[in-house]
């Protein structure tokens, strides 16, 4: 839907689920990303003789999931229980499940200042100074809150169930399955994927519990200003899990926007990080169990990107970047393989 015809269209609407006139002053698009449309609106809320402005994100699905995203339902009651955990992340405010307000499902949540590109998180001049000192222990905090959600403390059964209710001694090999199904359904073979995975499941660690798993934590998903931590964004892939997940996603090579050196997302080094979640809540994070779960990643990664490609290739949501993004498959293949060879020497 066109900004033009979005505007009357939420007007309307939210004006009668608050029950008081709602006018919404401007509505920029926001990157979203190859799935989802974010939209910052500036509203005011007539409930009495004053108008009420409030700053919000509209977030809402572009086209096609990738691998087995959340819907939109889900994804708010995920933000609520982060929220509630005290994790630093924008406030949801309003779910709307009717797909025929603006043509999809959506919510709005509170919009916070910053900004999440990987340029400015690792580069820019103005963070320097939190880079050295709390970026890292910022991110590793909010992560354990994060994981201090368990299934057992969510009294919600449904979502529950859409987190794909699991248990230790299984989590893994159905991980593993799922991306083994996820590959099959791919048009071409990917002989190196499925070598990685046949070494995923003959190295399988334990997982010590089942945590709230943000599944996308990474340089892109956290809002930064020079003040610090602004707040967590996108629970579109949450699910329960392993710890160590979030963690190894964060340290992937694909997500350190060249700062190489900088294993954990282009900004820090894994010895902090882990020290500093550890610190945090007294659980170990296993330095063997993060880089079993980061070859984990970059064949999940591997497998999204091609599936990216087929979107374009298909014809079924064409777009240049869906096409670009299916050019860094053989990237996360070689850096699954480079990741086997090292744990292989380490033994």
């Amino acid at each position: 839907m066109e900004i033009s015809e979005l505007k009357p269209a939420l007007e309307s609407h939210l004006t009668n689920i608050w029950k008081s006139p709602v006018q919404i002053q401007d509505i920029v698009h926001l990157s979203g990303g190859a799935c989802q449309d974010n939209f910052a609106i500036r509203l005011s809320v007539d409930d009495s003789s004053q108008g009420k402005e409030k700053n919000v994100v509209l977030r809402t699905d572009k086209g096609g999931s990738l691998l087995s995203s959340l819907s939109k339902k889900d994804e708010y009651k995920v933000a609520g229980l982060a929220y509630t955990a005290g994790v630093k992340t924008p406030e949801p405010i309003y779910l709307e499940e009717n797909a025929n307000i603006i043509g999809a499902p959506f919510f709005l949540m509170e919009k916070i200042s910053g900004k999440a590109t990987g340029r400015y998180i690792i580069k820019d001049a103005e963070l320097n100074e939190y880079r050295k000192t709390r970026m890292v222990i910022d991110l590793s905090e909010n992560l354990a809150r994060l994981h201090s959600v368990i299934p057992e403390s969510v009294k919600d059964e449904e979502l529950k169930q859409k987190l794909k209710i699991t248990t230790r001694e299984t989590y893994i090999q159905t991980s593993i399955d799922d991306l083994r199904k996820s590959l099959d359904e791919l048009p071409e073979p990917h002989p190196a994927i499925e070598v990685s995975l046949n070494w995923l499941e003959k190295n399988k660690p334990d997982v010590d519990a089942i945590v709230l798993v943000h599944g996308d934590y990474r340089t892109g998903n956290f809002m930064i200003t020079k003040e610090g931590l602004q707040g967590i964004l996108d629970y579109e892939f949450a699910h329960w899990g392993d710890r160590h997940e979030d963690v190894a996603w964060l340290c992937m090579r694909d997500w350190r926007f060249g700062k190489l050196n900088k294993e954990v997302g282009g900004f820090g080094d894994r010895a902090d990080f882990y020290n500093a979640y550890s610190d945090y809540n007294k659980i170990l994070i296993l330095a063997t169990k993060v880089r079993y779960w980061e070859i984990m990643g970059n064949l999940r990664w591997a497998i999204g990107s091609a599936q990216q490609a087929e979107r374009h290739l298909s014809g079924k949501d064409k777009g240049i970047e869906l096409a670009a993004i299916g050019r860094r498959t053989a990237e996360m293949e070689w850096e699954a393989m480079r990741l086997i060879e090292e744990a292989e020497n380490a033994i």
